[in-house]
């Protein structure tokens, strides 16, 4: 129904090493992962954490094959299924064109409630929290957020102040044209005039 996406991206690795290992149950209706691997292949992943629970999927195992993995035996072993090679990127040293990018900050749940909005400029292939941090430099008193680096990479933590917590079961939601972002703030890359919003939201 959707194309193959389980979850989200990131949830992709262990869904597919959850249906490989549980195949057999699926008889006699069975379970069709073309689709789904065609959203991995087609996923630019950089994480490690990411990356290792998608890699054991790619290569037809599980995390389950670990305990009886017989690693001299599996030496020669070649994958049943091939990773596309990454492409090759070459420096030019041409600076990279500026884009605009429309930032906006909203909260409606807790206290006094607010919206703001902003337009940044940043060089193309940015991502989003380089455009966070120069919303940040323009207007610390109301684009200022704070982070931390998990195995996921960086997770914004609170914005304007205002931070999420696992007892209200709070956090600060990023959307594109109101669809949550795939990809975290350190690896997503907005488009020129795209509008990013930051919505603390509750789950």
């Amino acid at each position: 129904e959707r194309n193959g996406m389980i979850g989200n991206i990131y949830s992709m690795g262990l869904a597919l090493q959850a249906l490989e290992a549980t195949r057999k149950f699926y008889a006699p209706r069975e379970w069709d992962c073309a689709q789904a691997f065609s959203r991995v292949y087609a996923h630019d992943y950089q994480q490690p954490m990411a990356i290792a629970q998608v890699l054991p999927a790619l290569v037809g195992r599980s995390y389950l094959d670990v305990a009886g993995l017989d690693c001299p035996a599996t030496k020669n072993m070649s994958p049943g299924r091939q990773l596309p090679l990454p492409p090759v990127l070459g420096t030019h040293g041409i600076p990279r064109a500026p884009i605009q990018v429309h930032y906006s900050i909203t909260n409606t749940l807790q206290g006094i409630p607010f919206h703001y909005f902003i337009l940044v400029e940043v060089p193309s292939d940015s991502t989003l929290l380089r455009v966070m941090e120069v919303a940040a430099q323009e207007d610390p008193q109301n684009f200022s957020f704070q982070m931390e680096q998990t195995s996921w990479g960086p997770y914004v933590t609170s914005i304007h102040g205002l931070a999420g917590s696992m007892e209200d079961r709070t956090y600060w939601q990023f959307l594109s044209a109101g669809n949550a972002l795939d990809e975290g703030v350190g690896i997503y890359k907005p488009q020129d005039g795209e509008h990013i919003e930051a919505v603390f939201s509750t789950y």
